[in-house]
């Protein structure tokens, strides 16, 4: 195996516009869109759990159209997707500055979340682990540094920035950012690899040394157990930055002061994507899927006990080290157990239930906040949750990998 410096001499040019792609995608995600939480709810007037339905259903139905647009990514070049992509997420973040009726706001949200929070870490995530394959978990680790980039200082920075400038103008702001990044990606993939080529003559296979269709895939035991996995991580954790303002302020801290430990966790997510993503290319993802999760058990418990920032600090290490896990795993592991010829269907489908966990996430929470459920009550049942979606891994991923030897 070359060395990490060589691999990253031999393969930038495909590498970087996996981490753009990445850290743009965090105008659609949670940790972004959830600082701007208290603003949205008193320009329109609304309560937590209307705000929470209203973000629900824009991300549910984005989970509905990935099943569908994601399997673009197996059909459309990245330096064409992922431009266009960036487009509509551009005009979806002038929507958001300029929106000024309600009903709208639930088809923005659908836009942001479509594009950013689903289909930018898709066509990232499908293209480096259909483009490398004996190092795919290290192509997979570099490209979410870009995510990770962008949770360590756009919260922040957007809470800093909104005690300065109008809220309206961050988004203004990031529309013309994502236009700018466009024509940068279609300019580093002039000469991208075609994904139909790769998928017909350099395809790797899966189990019993064949490809998998997506249909055959989602029957299959190993995909039903890794359901609750794919979607408590994103609804739970979709919940906690959600309702950081929240948070905070039933706790009684600065809304900065919580803001200002999220790049802690930033921190031990890089360092775990590079242990897991090196991990992966020695052991397999099969072997580390059914722990990735036990981190959130002690994570969500710490945030639900927590008396001060410091023990909210420890539990976003923890998230740290299993968002690492999420990062890389889930995409290997489909290529290893289904192969790569249809992975773009099969991980489209993975993207649908996780987009969907996280359009429920925050819309329960808000209903149980209106409903008298105390938010630290919450966090203690997440943890709940999150051991026993481990739990159910580990006999079917045991089975499918002594299949993968036949």
């Amino acid at each position: 195996m070359i060395s990490t410096k060589a691999f990253l001499r031999q393969n930038g040019r495909y590498l970087l516009p996996g981490a753009m792609l990445m850290f743009l995608s965090c105008f659609g995600q949670t940790f972004f869109i959830g600082t701007f939480a208290s603003d949205i709810r008193t320009q329109f007037d609304l309560s937590h759990s209307q705000w929470g339905t209203i973000y629900m259903l824009g991300t549910g139905t984005s989970a509905l159209v990935m099943l569908w647009a994601g399997t673009l990514a197996d059909h459309i070049r990245v330096r064409i997707l992922g431009p266009i992509m960036l487009i509509c997420l551009a005009c979806a973040c002038l929507a958001l500055s300029f929106l000024t009726w309600v009903w709208a706001l639930p088809f923005v949200i659908l836009a942001l979340r479509f594009t950013a929070q689903g289909m930018l870490p898709h066509i990232s995530a499908v293209a480096m682990a259909r483009w490398f394959a004996a190092s795919r978990g290290r192509a997979l680790a570099f490209a979410t540094m870009g995510f990770m980039v962008a949770e360590a200082i756009m919260p922040i920075t957007v809470v800093w920035l909104k005690g300065r400038i109008d809220w309206h103008l961050i988004w203004v702001a990031a529309a013309c950012f994502c236009l700018l990044m466009a024509p940068a990606i279609y300019a580093l993939l002039r000469q991208e690899r075609d994904p139909q080529f790769i998928a017909t003559d350099t395809t790797t296979l899966g189990m019993r040394g064949r490809s998998w269709t997506r249909w055959e895939a989602i029957r299959h035991p190993v995909f039903l157990s890794a359901i609750p996995a794919m979607m408590t991580f994103p609804a739970f954790s979709t919940v906690f930055f959600f309702q950081q303002t929240y948070f905070a302020e039933i706790k009684g801290w600065s809304h900065l002061a919580l803001v200002s430990v999220f790049p802690l966790g930033t921190l031990s997510f890089a360092l775990s994507t590079l242990t897991f993503g090196w991990l992966i290319d020695r052991l397999g993802a099969s072997r580390l899927m059914p722990f990735y999760l036990l981190p959130l058990v002690a994570a969500f418990a710490l945030h639900a006990l927590a008396p001060s920032v410091g023990w909210v600090a420890l539990g976003v290490v923890l998230m740290g080290l299993a968002g690492g896990g999420q990062a890389t795993l889930p995409a290997s592991v489909w290529s290893e157990f289904f192969g790569t010829k249809h992975l773009g269907a099969i991980k489209a489908t993975v993207a649908a239930f996780a987009v969907l966990g996280s359009a429920l996430g925050p819309g329960l929470s808000g209903w149980m906040i209106d409903n008298g459920v105390p938010y630290e009550t919450q966090l203690a049942a997440f943890a709940v949750c999150f051991a026993f979606a481990s739990a159910v891994l580990v006999i079917p991923f045991a089975r499918a990998r002594r299949a993968l030897a036949t």
